[in-house]
């Protein structure tokens, strides 16, 4: 079995047909991201989630709202499965969104800036609440959250990877150039996958078939990886 490989930031129908027939595992769908360039409203969010379950994707909700009552709304209004809490949401919303549905899938980015995780205190409640996977990603010096293209030193993501007990997910700068650098941490017996936004672009900013095709290609198979499915 190969990694996962997810996918940010479809935002039209011929994105799914991209993704699905380049053999991407999850497609990750933007709302509640303000200001973000791939940012949907819920007729366009159902509409897609639509489109990547019926093409065999699993849709994934990436948002920054905090509030577990917010995202339970999106999520049930467009049919959804799967949430990615992008922003700094407390372990308590995380233990409320999977009270309210166990099957809900749910994916917390843990934050690096600067080499030191954000969260890294709140990992244990995370896991105690109910967290099924991590993202590990960075942020800027400014504080930016999601699509910088920095990449994360892979030393850092080493040590993080042993202090969660969860399989995770990698961002930030991932490409299918990088695939050789990460060996180490793609061999960590909790390496689910990588995450990939900006180097899944190409000059025009929309989703390139080539590079995406070269990141499906680039990631080897992983029996780890197996397991965790």
């Amino acid at each position: 079995m190969t990694p996962w490989v997810k996918i940010c930031g479809a935002t039209r129908p011929a994105d799914i047909d991209l993704l699905a027939g380049a053999g991407v595992d999850l497609v990750g769908l933007w709302h509640g991201v303000p200001g973000g360039h791939a940012e949907l409203g819920i007729g366009a969010l159902a509409a897609l989630a639509h489109a990547a379950a019926t093409a065999g994707l699993r849709p994934v909700l990436v948002t920054l709202q905090t509030t577990a009552a917010a995202i339970r709304q999106v999520l049930s209004a467009a049919r959804l499965g799967w949430v990615q809490l992008h922003g700094y949401q407390p372990p308590g919303t995380v233990h409320a969104l999977k009270a309210a549905d166990d099957n809900l899938r749910v994916i917390k980015v843990l934050h690096v800036r600067a080499g030191d995780c954000l969260e890294q205190t709140l990992i244990r409640a995370y896991e105690r609440a109910g967290a099924d996977y991590f993202l590990l990603d960075s942020v800027t010096e400014h504080g930016r959250l999601g699509s910088t293209a920095q990449t994360l030193d892979v030393t850092v993501v080493l040590a993080l990877a042993d202090l969660i007990s969860r399989p995770f997910l990698l961002a930030g700068g991932i490409t299918a150039d990088r695939a050789g650098q990460l060996l180490q941490v793609s061999g960590h017996p909790r390496f689910l996958g990588i995450d990939v936004d900006t180097g899944a672009r190409g000059s025009d900013a929309r989703l390139d078939p080539t590079r995406i095709a070269d990141i499906r290609r680039a990631w080897p198979p992983s029996l780890r990886v197996a397991a965790q499915r």
